[in-house]
């Protein structure tokens, strides 16, 4: 499989230029209380030329099947997928390389928000076709639900985009709240 750089992209963000693009796919959430439940992603990844990459995330929940007029005529019918969650954030590559980060990768910030009222700072290494991230800070506003830590994976596997994200949150130790399986549908 070929890759392309894309057009215009600034070097500084060339080890994550794999991200670039719009996925789509199909994963789950689960945490302590919150049952195991299929949900639906679309995330886009671009940029315009700066030293960073723009990220963009949706969640959906798996609609359920619209409730029947009892008529017979809606028995196919399907609700509308609720957003379960957005982020909006800048992918980032810091210029200088810490003498713990393995010659074939690449240190990598990640600062993400939320509507829920999360500021989410992640610093980790890119490289290979995976990145590894783990939470530097997470400041949230006063009602926003308290998360203590978190890490994600991001991996380039045969052409899609695959990860997971762990929280530690409401009092529980780290551990797995969302996957999914990618896609690219547009470069």
């Amino acid at each position: 499989m070929t890759f392309t750089l894309p057009e215009g992209l600034a070097p500084e963000v060339y080890p994550l230029a794999w991200l670039v693009g719009t996925w789509r796919g199909e994963g789950v959430v689960v945490y302590p209380n919150i049952p195991e439940t299929a949900v639906t992603q679309e995330v886009v990844v671009d940029h315009d030329g700066g030293p960073y990459l723009r990220w963009s995330s949706t969640l959906w929940l798996a609609p359920d099947p619209a409730p029947s007029d009892g008529a017979g005529e809606d028995e196919d019918a399907v609700a509308e997928p609720r957003v379960w969650g957005t982020e909006q954030g800048y992918w980032r590559v810091p210029p200088e390389r810490p003498e713990d980060v393995p010659q074939d990768k690449h240190p990598v910030e990640l600062m993400l928000v939320d509507p829920a009222g999360h500021l989410s700072l992640y610093a980790g290494v890119v490289g290979n076709g995976r990145i590894d991230l783990a939470s530097d800070l997470i400041a949230r506003t006063p009602d926003a639900a308290e998360v203590s830590a978190a890490t994600r994976l991001y991996g380039f596997v045969q052409g899609e985009l695959m990860w997971t994200w762990d929280l530690a949150a409401f009092g529980e130790p780290l551990q797995s709240y969302a996957s999914a399986r990618l896609t690219r549908v547009e470069p």
